[in-house]
């Protein structure tokens, strides 16, 4: 037997167990891990009932958004490829994570399986009703006549937020001071209390606050409008050349998994967020349903490798 034929033997034997359980597949509770904060989870948990229901087995929703996500994300790639680990991750959590620590060892294409891109995030561009701008432009013009004066918060360095702001400063040459916070609630906190002038924040974090009038949306910080809050501009309608960052969220195993197990939790996941009951839940907390096939879910993250890569590059963000 020569080698290339003795290496595809073991392959297929070593594939067996899986492919035997496939055929039997859910016979025990599935673990759905959360690695994301936030309103994400009712997302998660709609998700989780429509699937207990579909294949016959509950799914038991795990938050594990520790050190932005990477301890819940190093559980399921350690996890067996038996389809019963699951996880709900986010492109901040599974792809900018290895640009902000040196101890990162999780690769975003080789240690899971990606399942179905889930939702996208509407991202806001937001300040408070006492300071003079009504627009990006105006920000940016205000940014201009008070070099270093001007402050914007997010909710961690090398987030999402955080390179949107950099890419803003790189496209424009303004002078703004970033303000790093640990998570996005207490951003809309001091803006609210003066400290800073602008935030980055995401629209189910912030629609109290614009709802009661203590904040004021400039921009959606997207690649579209949303529909709803449709008279808000995009920041690259008022701010040519400039390019958003990814926020969506989707659902991932670990490296491995078995393609019928795989189709199988990808058509049960995309109905699930398809129906009319949770599209519309989803969309009314900020979380707009984008499903995806696998193959389009691992080129949007080759894609924001790339573009996360540019911006820390030119940015000069160094891991700790």
């Amino acid at each position: 037997m020569n080698e290339r034929r003795l290496r595809l033997t073991i392959a297929a034997c070593l594939a067996l167990p899986l492919a035997a359980q496939a055929q039997g597949y859910p016979s025990r509770p599935i673990r759905s891990i959360m690695t994301v904060a936030g309103g994400a989870d009712i997302v998660a948990r709609l998700v989780a009932q429509g699937l207990s229901g579909a294949l016959g087995q509950p799914v038991v929703v795990e938050t594990q958004s520790g050190a932005g996500g990477a301890i819940g994300a190093d559980a399921v790639a350690r996890a067996a490829p038996d389809g019963y680990t699951i996880m709900l991750t986010s492109a901040s959590a599974l792809v900018m994570n290895r640009f902000l620590s040196k101890s990162a060892r999780l690769d975003p294409l080789g240690d899971f399986t990606p399942i179905t891109k889930a939702f996208e995030t509407v991202a806001l561009v937001v300040t408070s009703p006492a300071f003079p701008v009504n627009s990006m432009r105006e920000l940016i013009e205000y940014a201009r006549r008070h070099p270093g004066n001007l402050s914007y918060g997010t909710s961690g360095i090398g987030t999402t937020h955080h390179l949107a702001g950099e890419s803003i400063r790189l496209l424009t040459g303004i002078d703004w001071v970033h303000v790093p916070y640990k998570g996005g609630p207490p951003v809309i906190t001091d803006l609210i209390a003066g400290e800073i002038q602008v935030g980055f924040s995401i629209l189910a974090t912030a629609a109290p606050f614009v709802a009661s009038g203590k904040i004021r949306i400039l921009a959606v910080n997207g690649a579209k409008r949303y529909h709803v809050i449709r008279d808000v501009p995009t920041v690259t309608e008022q701010l040519p050349g400039y390019e958003p960052p990814s926020t969506w969220g989707g659902y991932f195993g670990p490296a491995g998994m078995p393609r019928t197990i795989v189709a199988r939790l990808h058509d049960e996941i995309v109905r699930i967020l398809n129906s009319p009951e949770v599209r519309a839940k989803a969309e009314d907390i900020g979380f707009p349903v984008a499903t995806s096939t696998a193959e389009e879910l691992s080129a949007t993250i080759r894609r924001d490798i790339e573009y996360t890569a540019r911006i820390v590059k030119a940015v000069g963000i160094r891991p700790e």
